[in-house]
């Protein structure tokens, strides 16, 4: 009986949220738009096309629809918003809203608009409004953060070390810093300590501020003390192409957009997978190597992360996801060419990994070099079907002159 009180228990304490009928998300328009924004400490709108009229296409509409129902029954109690704007039907609202892009997600929060470039799903939804409701800078003033801190490889970091909250030196440098941090809020982190011991483990210099690139074992110091919150928005754009980087669910279209010349190096590799760790080890060397070559960076996608794209990712690249792999991905029509690693028994190392790349930054490897291998095959066979024509154009011409 006892087993059986347990199940129950853990089934109550497992209940995963299901759409309770009732209708939440809003269909904003002139007349209520401006009630919507002071309504809400945030308000999420999807800018969306007019309902289709293809079947298929509404069953997709009405599953966009109930995502952002589920999300705004999950977030009922943090006073968050969701509406739909019509882009024929609703336009001028549009234009004064600043939607420009159908089909995306905009956060209204304050005075800033934050868009949503990430999966649409609910979970992903949420727990990037949950973000976006946290203060843009967080505070860091012991030891145990300063670990959480530093195993953060994945993101790009800022952080920076200011007078206490008590000073009135805050108002300039920290809020500086501040106001810089919601400009890239939630997808950018931002630090920051007033702590003597925590600045002097992290090596900050008083109103310094250090940038961290993801997956980098050493930071860049920003140039300039103080700093204006322009000196900050201005590296931070100038440097957050990183090297390395994971393609993560909340801003995944952000940095597929993000191409060099049309092009990604795409690496996939489980990390909880052996060969897919090693492989991933000796990515971080190559990208350490070479951080400072602003023409190359390196897409990391973990397959484990999207298992509903795995198996379109196979049969569009035509690989095996349950290796690790290393490819150009060309982003107009997903034609792609990778590296042979057919060789079970070793991976890459890094010399020869930073090779192929070469190879690739210089052109020598590019997805084009399948398509000239085919053109090539139909030209032979072009060859060989003229040749065919020229001798029968010949005996018709003797036939002629007989």
């Amino acid at each position: 009986m006892g087993t059986v009180q347990s199940q129950v228990r853990g089934q109550e304490g497992l209940e995963f949220p299901s759409f309770d009928g009732k209708d939440r998300v809003l269909d904003i328009n002139e007349r209520n738009y401006k009630k919507a924004l002071k309504r809400f400490d945030m308000l999420c709108l999807l800018y969306h096309e007019p309902l289709p009229t293809n079947k298929g296409m509404q069953k997709q509409f009405q599953m966009t629809e109930l995502v952002l129902e589920l999300t705004a029954q999950v977030l009922e109690d943090k006073d968050i918003g969701f509406g739909m704007v019509d882009s024929q039907k609703d336009a001028k609202v549009a234009r004064k809203l600043g939607l420009e892009e159908e089909g995306s997600l905009y956060v209204f929060k304050d005075d800033r608009v934050i868009e949503f470039d990430g999966e649409l799903s609910a979970d992903t939804l949420v727990e990037f409004l949950l973000d976006v409701l946290e203060d843009p800078v967080e505070l860091i003033s012991n030891a145990m953060e300063i670990r959480a801190f530093e195993r953060m490889e994945e993101d790009i970091r800022l952080i920076g070390y200011f007078r206490g909250e008590d000073s009135c030196e805050l108002g300039k440098h920290y809020k500086a810093f501040q106001e810089a941090s919601e400009r890239f809020q939630p997808y950018i982190k931002f630090f920051a300590t007033f702590d003597k011991a925590v600045a002097k483990h992290l090596s900050l210099k008083m109103n310094e501020v250090n940038f961290y690139e993801p997956f980098m074992e050493e930071p860049s110091i920003l140039p300039g003390r103080p700093l204006s919150e322009m000196d900050i928005v201005d590296f931070v754009n100038q440097h957050r192409r990183a090297t390395l980087r994971k393609l993560r669910a909340e801003d995944m279209f952000e940095t597929w957009e993000d191409d060099m010349d049309g092009i990604h190096i795409v690496a996939f590799a489980e990390e909880e997978d052996p060969d897919g760790y090693e492989f991933l080890e000796i990515l971080k060397d190559v990208a350490r190597d070479n951080t400072n070559n602003p023409e190359l960076s390196i897409v990391w996608i973990d397959p484990d992360d999207f298992p509903l794209l795995t198996t379109y990712w196979e049969k569009t690249f035509k690989v095996d996801l349950f290796r690790p792999q290393i490819g150009v991905v060309n982003v107009t029509d997903a034609d792609s060419i990778w590296l042979d690693m057919s060789n079970d028994e070793d991976l890459p190392t890094a010399e020869e990994l930073e090779d192929w790349i070469e190879d690739v930054l210089s052109g020598r490897v590019n997805t084009e070099d399948d398509d000239v291998a085919d053109d090539g095959d139909d030209n032979d066979r072009d060859r060989h079907d003229g040749g065919d024509r020229d001798d029968n154009d010949e005996e018709d011409d003797r036939e002629e002159d007989d």
